[in-house]
């Protein structure tokens, strides 16, 4: 289908301004993903240290809380990937091989985009050699062009990226993907958008029917990108958390900064001989002594008074926004002493958030998987139907707690039920064989044990050349004793 440069800069003009703020707010996850809180900016005071000269310390600590909680998904979700059948061994033998050994890293990572970014994008496509190729995309760079039915279809999706060109110059690169075909187009990065021409790409091919350079045909029969929403409400997880996190951060570099500065100790002055508490601040900073002088009653001189900074109540409170941090972010507070020694009962409500959470992206992964491996199925030329997807959590457990009870399963259920449930046991099927190998062997090793003993008792008495007793003697290690 031909795309003309006036279709594409309506469409960029159209989704310009949704997108700009799907980019900032993506942004700033980001930054706080990766440790950048807004404390690193703003400080705990938020004023010009010059306003008080002993107050100068002015320490800003970032908190982790949540990295820690998209990683907690992440990892709860996708350490194990999901495992798909496609109804076929022909068809699961072509998705895992098309899968490759790379896919729990790209669940990963669309997990974690999507979770900063509010969706996540899958892009496919075949190589020089026609092999299926997929990878996953940066949120940022994806406009999606939606129909407008109740479906909400994806018609279209426009990416834009920047690219350094032969000449050194940084261009920006628009390619608009539609069922049949890409259309490259491109800009410089100071020019404005008027100035879009379209972008000779190298590889592509004129392979449309009306030989369009330019244009590369890819042949799915779809637009080659699949989306994978973070939730059905179209938000990103740092929006429950990040009052709190700012409320954290500033309440713990403030008791910091208060620890360096006022050190428990206010100063009262007496006799002082200038005038500007400033210059007595600047100058018992700098030589750790100040002169003062005699009143009219001849008193004068300098004295402390210990103060108590409000550890109680900061510490109250440091612990009040960590707690509404994880129960808000739907996580699990990685505290020691939430655990302990928990029971299997325990461990399944410390993961109760955890899996609500989990269990919302995964209701939306669903279908982005299936359309995954059905572009694959596609690709190899192989008719599939129904997709079965098997996924895994991966969280802590009382291991000895699940063994017992597989041990007092054993007779009550098929030992294959057991060992599916035994926490050592990553495959039922392969630990039922090594079981039957070994009492085979055990079996093997009892007939020869017993037909070793069978012998000896068989020695010849009569000529001497056995250890047989005629009386009906025992043998104990090689001797014959009477009964």
């Amino acid at each position: 289908m031909w795309v003309e440069i006036g279709v594409i800069k309506k469409l960029v003009e159209a989704n310009r301004k949704r997108h700009r703020e799907m980019v900032r707010d993506a942004e700033v996850a980001e930054r706080y993903y990766r440790k950048k809180n807004d404390i690193l900016k703003k400080g705990a005071r938020g004023r010009s240290r010059d306003d008080n000269p002993i107050r100068s310390a002015d320490n800003r600590i970032p908190a982790n809380f949540y990295n820690i909680l998209v990683n907690q998904k992440a990892s709860y979700l996708f350490t194990d990937p999901p495992v798909f059948d496609a109804g076929g061994e022909s068809a699961n033998k072509a998705v895992q091989a098309a899968l490759g050994d790379g896919f729990s890293k790209v669940c990963k990572d669309l997990c974690i985009r999507a979770s900063n970014c509010t969706i996540a994008w899958l892009h496919y496509w075949k190589d020089e050699e026609g092999a299926f190729k997929y990878a996953a995309v940066d949120s940022k760079q994806v406009i999606p062009i939606w129909t407008d039915d109740l479906e909400k279809e994806l018609a279209g999706v426009l990416r834009v990226y920047d690219q350094i060109g032969g000449d050194g110059k940084k261009r920006n690169i628009y390619e608009y993907w539609d069922k049949e075909c890409c259309r490259p187009f491109c800009k410089r990065s100071r020019d404005a958008l008027d100035a879009l021409k379209p972008h000779d790409m190298d590889g592509l091919a004129a392979d449309l029917p009306d030989g369009d350079s330019g244009s590369l045909a890819h042949g799915f029969g779809e637009v080659p990108f699949i989306p994978f929403p973070n939730n059905a409400e179209g938000g990103n997880d740092l929006n429950d958390v990040k009052e709190l996190i700012d409320a954290y951060d500033h309440v713990y570099s403030g008791f910091l900064n208060d620890l360096e500065d006022i050190q428990e100790v206010v100063f009262i002055l007496s006799g002082y001989e200038g005038e500007d508490l400033g210059e007595f601040l600047q100058k018992l900073k700098k030589y750790k002594t100040v002169k003062v002088d005699s009143d009219e009653e001849g008193k004068g001189g300098l004295g402390t008074l210990t103060i108590d900074i409000p550890v109680e109540a900061r510490e109250k409170m440091l612990a009040m926004t960590r707690k509404s941090i994880f129960e808000q972010g739907m996580g699990i507070d990685p505290d020691p002493q939430n655990f302990g020694d928990s029971s299997g009962v325990a461990l399944s409500y410390l993961y109760s958030l955890l899996e609500l959470k989990a269990g919302l992206m995964e209701t939306e992964f669903r279908p982005a998987f299936g359309r995954l491996v059905r572009a694959i199925c596609r690709h190899a030329g192989i008719a599939v139907g129904t997709i079965i997807q098997t996924w895994t959590r991966t969280s802590v457990r009382n291991d000895a707690e699940l063994a017992d009870i597989a041990q007092k399963s054993t007779g009550v259920v098929s030992r294959k039920t057991v060992l599916s449930n035994h926490p050592w046991v990553a495959d039922a099927e392969k630990e039922l064989a090594q079981i039957a190998e070994e009492e085979q062997e055990a079996l093997e090793k009892a007939e020869q044990y017993g037909g070793a003993f069978g012998n000896i008792g068989k020695g010849s008495g009569e000529d001497g050349d056995g250890i047989g007793n005629d009386e009906g003697g025992k043998v104990l290690g090689g001797e014959v004793q009477t009964a």
